[in-house]
């Protein structure tokens, strides 16, 4: 009888950890108990230290609260290892400040690991080629006050270098953090510029104290992390022509993909399409990656540079041979 309590005190801890709110009825059919169980299970665990709030009336239920030490966690097999892995990369990662607290973590959680998942986390460990923190790491500290402020919803005042090193200081009311590869940026709504702004965390300098509290308004259509997403793709997009392949435009569609080009009009014979680039250079070696003729419809300067993509190739074609013969 006891260790049946004791299981179903665990189980029901885990359910408490797996949501925030449970209602006394939810959690009485996960366990197969009564809900006068539940209520007495949940005293339990208050007896042990587990701070588990309670509310009453409609929508009442049950969730475990912040208390004034991390519960034990329970987590299964792949999440151990999820976790472990996660913490082994840390040092590596675009986060800066945090080499020692995962290396202290890590060295906690292996304390109390089956032996089992310890001998596959061995198994896992590898080497890891030093080479120089990245210039778009961000401190840890930097990110949390920018969380705080966006959890808070407090203005935010910073210094900024934009991608051509001009400087300028911005306020902001930040809405929400994301993660692009290896950088962080904020959206935020831009109080002098009076529209939405994403900017890079690793350029960003925050002045402390922060501003007034402001009343939150919708996020970009699409969320934080799709303007996120058209921001970046708005840089390569600085150029922009149009060409005929003269290909059939079954052959063509599939090698235009939408984050530089459309296919506008095609068919059996020729298509017509529109490619974006950073500039007319790299929209040349676009159009040389087709391996069939074209026609530059516009602009005209455009013809100049795939005649000098032509050429480059040529001598690269020539050393080939070259060096090979």
């Amino acid at each position: 009888m006891v260790m049946e309590t004791s299981a179903r005190l665990l189980r029901l801890l885990s359910l408490l950890q797996m949501r925030r709110d449970w209602s006394g009825g939810d959690l009485a059919a996960r366990l197969n108990v009564t809900t006068r169980t539940v209520r007495r299970d949940i005293d339990r665990l208050r007896e042990l230290g587990y701070p588990v709030d309670a509310t009453v009336g409609v929508g009442g239920g049950y969730q475990l609260g912040a208390g004034a030490e991390m519960p034990p966690l329970l987590l299964d097999d792949q999440e151990v290892l999820a976790v472990a892995l996660g913490l082994q990369s840390a040092a590596t990662g675009s986060v800066t400040g945090l080499d020692d607290a995962a290396i202290r973590a890590l060295q906690k959680l292996r304390q109390v690991m089956p032996s089992r998942l310890r001998h596959r986390l061995d198994s896992l460990q590898v080497d890891t080629v030093t080479s120089p923190t990245s210039k778009s790491s961000v401190d840890a500290g930097t990110l949390s006050d920018i969380a705080a402020c966006c959890h808070r919803t407090e203005r935010l005042r910073f210094d900024y270098l934009d991608r051509s090193e001009q400087a300028s200081r911005r306020e902001v009311e930040p809405y929400r953090l994301v993660r692009s590869g290896s950088r962080w940026y904020l959206v935020a709504w831009d109080i002098s510029r009076s529209d939405w702004r994403s900017f890079r965390v690793d350029r960003m300098t925050p002045k402390i104290p922060t501003g007034p509290r402001f009343t939150p308004r919708p996020l970009p259509e699409g969320g934080a992390a799709a303007h996120v997403a058209a921001s970046i793709g708005a840089l390569w997009r600085t150029s922009s022509a149009r060409v005929r392949i003269h290909a059939p435009i079954e052959d063509v569609a599939p090698m235009v993909d939408g984050d530089w080009g459309v296919v506008e009009t095609g068919d059996e014979t020729s298509c017509e399409i529109t490619l974006f680039g950073t500039s007319m250079t790299s929209i040349a070696r676009w159009l040389h990656a087709f391996g069939t003729d074209f026609t530059v419809v516009d602009p005209p300067e455009l013809a100049d540079e795939c005649v000098e993509v032509a050429r480059y190739h040529e001598r690269m074609s020539l050393r080939y041979r070259s060096a090979v013969s």
